[in-house]
């Protein structure tokens, strides 16, 4: 889930919006305006709008501050996190590893709902200061905002924690699983297994309120069932996936026969004749002998392909001193975190200060494309 709107960094995190954010945010922001003219007709149109605006604004920064919870305590586990996007749903925080243990797994996952449980008894408990009574309206906009927030913010710590995967309450689930079997994979498809369930449940139930009379509720909870379906079937199949690379080094899957290309060689001449020809995507760059960088389409299509021609392959590759590398006893797992992160493709594999070969990402998914064809399980 990639932010098309950048909002900055928080904590070292960079924080962004999905572009479904602004569809949900007018949503909610109507919904607001008919609720507050609903509960106080007293208000006029200016107070109800208001109201609206600044209520759905805040809860999308509860949101974030339950994402950011999950983050921070990945990051103090020693897990790396490059972002948050709020999107139609919620919110996701893109963390690029898997946490090292059961402990971890439960503390990550609880912390999203206990932050917006406290979030929404912290409120709650300013309107009740402010003279509010639970059971009556209250009798100020600033109340009523609280009021709001403050229920749907412990509302959504309830949600969350249904044990559908990957709800925080399916992970806490796995975590749970984990500590009691040891065994990461088994849990992760039992928690799976059950959010198949739970988003089942949630489709029937939706589907079945919409043709009883609940309208765009029904749907709307049939929709985010098949959201949860879609994403515990993806968690299935990357547990399956990783599966099939436990144990697994870069060694396993390198290229060690890699092309080399002048560093003088024009772009035009370096894809007519090498990359067209040979059908390779990555090559090596090579001046008096010795490797200075390497060279891939990614780097190619930087270039204005009218500039190919004036355009040498030095002048386009990515240095030497610019490359992630590795060593052929890195987990391969490990090396698919180091592309993800850094954006590329492949990596330079270094042996005894020497360029043993490349691993790409395309080794990897050859091997487990041959792997499912031949229905292997581990």
């Amino acid at each position: 889930m990639n932010a098309q709107v950048k909002l900055g960094r928080l904590a070292g995190i960079s924080i962004g919006l999905h572009y479904s954010w602004f569809i949900i945010a007018f949503l909610i922001a109507l919904s607001l305006a008919q609720h507050f003219r609903t509960v106080a007709p007293q208000w006029s149109s200016g107070s109800v709008w208001l109201a609206a605006i600044v209520t759905s604004i805040l809860f999308f920064l509860a949101l974030l501050l339950h994402e950011l919870a999950h983050s921070l305590l990945a990051k103090a586990r020693g897990l790396r996190v490059r972002a948050i996007t709020l999107f139609a749903l919620g919110g996701v925080s893109q963390i690029e590893s898997e946490a090292p243990d059961a402990k971890s797994e439960f503390w990550i996952a609880i912390a999203g709902p206990i932050t917006s449980v406290v979030i929404g008894l912290l409120l709650l408990g300013g309107a009740r200061l402010s003279g509010w009574l639970p059971g009556t309206e209250a009798a100020t906009p600033v109340t009523s905002v609280m009021v709001w927030l403050g229920y749907i913010n412990v509302m959504l710590a309830i949600f969350n924690m249904i044990p559908g995967y990957p709800l925080d309450g399916g992970r806490v689930l796995r975590a749970v699983i984990w500590w009691i079997t040891g065994d990461a994979g088994r849990s992760t498809r039992a928690s799976a297994g059950v959010g198949q369930v739970v988003a089942f449940l949630f489709i029937l139930s939706g589907l079945f309120r919409f043709f009883v009379g609940a309208g765009f509720g029904g749907l709307w909870l049939a929709f985010i069932g098949w959201f949860l379906l879609d994403a515990s079937r993806a968690s299935y199949v990357q547990v399956e996936l990783l599966a099939g690379l436990r144990n697994r080094k870069v060694s396993d899957f390198m290229d060690r026969d890699c092309p080399t290309v002048p560093s003088h060689l024009s772009l035009q001449d370096f894809v007519d004749h090498f990359m067209l020809r040979t059908g390779r995507r990555c090559f090596l760059v090579v001046q008096n002998d010795r490797v200075t960088g390497l060279i891939t389409p990614q780097e190619v299509t930087k270039v204005d392909r009218a500039s190919w021609s004036q355009t040498s392959v030095q002048s386009a590759m990515r240095p030497v001193t610019q490359l992630q590398t590795v060593v052929p006893d890195t987990p391969v797992v490990q090396a698919l975190e180091i592309m993800s992160r850094e954006d590329i493709n492949q990596l330079p594999v270094i042996s005894d200060g020497r360029l043993a070969g490349v691993i790409s990402r395309s080794h990897v998914l050859s091997f487990l494309k041959t792997r499912a064809e031949l229905h292997l399980n581990s």
